[in-house]
């Protein structure tokens, strides 16, 4: 007898940069651009470390532009990160990563809801699914920065978005990229299924991730069963 779940009974959360879209090179520009205006300085492993965090995080204690408390600074230093950024998408066009269409495509044939948890706001969700076709996929099943209280590594935005799609945690997969993301789908009971996109494989070895994958092309709607059950 099989041990495998139905497919109607799981669900899987994703992350969108780095899981589904790479603009990391947009992410980074827009953030030493941002820099470069406002006179602040940033280094390569702040920027490093800041991937994955809400603005709100990372301005204050990764990059060091504002107290915690000065919310009106915060909230427009991110406000014009976030407009040079859908500048540069604009200008440069975005892809699905490989692998991506197929697995959602085999996903939706099986019957198995999908979410977006993603640290980023709902303004840049929709401008990426919008640019890259994906909306075809989730409809309005996405939770942005602003649904949620506490950012990553909270649990929030991931429990968020599996309640959108009526799913126990227990039976949600979480697609990451970012340790961040990866301790957070941990901490909201689910398992992990880590790509490599921005960081190495050594380094989430240790991390609590079911699986560690190069490229969504290596997993399909059975794998992920197979990781859930």
């Amino acid at each position: 007898m099989s041990s495998l779940l139905p497919f109607s009974a799981i669900g899987v959360v994703f992350d969108l940069d780095g899981v589904l879209i790479d603009s990391h090179d947009q992410h980074e520009r827009s953030w030493f651009q941002l820099a470069k205006e406002v006179g602040k300085p940033l280094t390569q492993a702040q920027f490093k470390e800041s991937f994955g965090m809400r603005n709100v995080m990372c301005i204050p204690h990764v990059f060091h532009w504002a107290e915690a408390d000065d919310l009106a600074t915060i909230h427009a230093l991110g406000e014009r990160k976030e407009a040079l950024y859908r500048e540069l998408l604009a200008a440069d066009g975005i892809k699905p990563l490989p692998g991506v269409v197929a697995l959602l495509e085999s996903l939706a044939a099986a019957g198995v809801p999908i979410s977006l948890g993603s640290s980023t706001s709902r303004k840049n969700i929709e401008v990426c699914f919008a640019a890259t076709g994906l909306t075809r996929f989730f409809g309005p099943n996405y939770t942005g920065a602003e649904d949620v209280t506490r950012g990553k590594p909270a649990p929030d935005v991931f429990l968020e978005a599996a309640r959108k799609i009526r799913r126990e945690p227990v039976r949600c997969l979480v697609v990451e990229d970012a340790h961040v993301g990866i301790e957070a789908a941990l901490a909201a009971g689910m398992r992990t299924l880590a790509v490599t996109t921005t960081h190495p494989r050594a380094s989430f070895l240790e991390s609590g991730a079911a699986r560690i994958v190069d490229s969504l092309v290596e997993v399909d709607a059975a794998v992920v069963r197979e990781l859930l059950s």
